[in-house]
């Protein structure tokens, strides 16, 4: 009788804890900046911490938590797969500017970033705008502000 009990607990628990998994990863792939079903259309995350962002490779790709990421190279698929929270980007890959500014998902461009306190940030910059200046000029209250809106998207 016991057995039982404990078997039919575990496999609630198991299908609480699937469940809740498969809705994290549902609700960030229609969130996260994904280009063709590529986070940060295409480039390696791991690479902006070497200080050269690449595009990654088609044929070395990872799908982490429901969003496609590809690598430069195995190295870098091998930093990602250990340590995934280090070089996810900030905000869903969305422009940090605006996640602060607005709370809205706007478009970045891959090759305008920042790297502070060890996370990836993304930005827009087209038609003269670079709003990593702006950034720059009110950092901690628009990464304050990109904080609390990007739990809209991902709570």
């Amino acid at each position: 009788m016991f057995a039982m009990k404990y078997l039919a607990v575990a496999s609630l628990v198991i299908f609480i804890t699937a469940s809740a998994c498969a809705q994290s990863e549902d609700v960030r792939s229609k969130n996260y900046n994904v280009k063709k079903g590529i986070a940060i259309e295409g480039y390696d995350p791991v690479s902006y911490f070497n200080n050269k962002p690449e595009e990654g490779k088609p044929e070395i790709t990872w799908v982490y938590r429901g969003v496609s990421y590809r690598f430069a190279n195995t190295a870098n698929y091998t930093a990602f797969k250990s340590r995934p929270d280090k070089y996810e980007p900030a905000f869903g890959g969305w422009c940090a500017y605006a996640m602060g500014a607005n709370g809205e998902k706007v478009k970045i461009d891959p090759e305008t970033y920042k790297i502070k306190d060890g996370k990836l940030y993304l930005f827009y910059n087209f038609w003269g705008n670079n709003t990593l200046s702006t950034w720059n000029s009110n950092e901690p209250a628009l990464k304050t502000k990109a904080e609390q809106n990007w739990k809209k998207f991902v709570p």
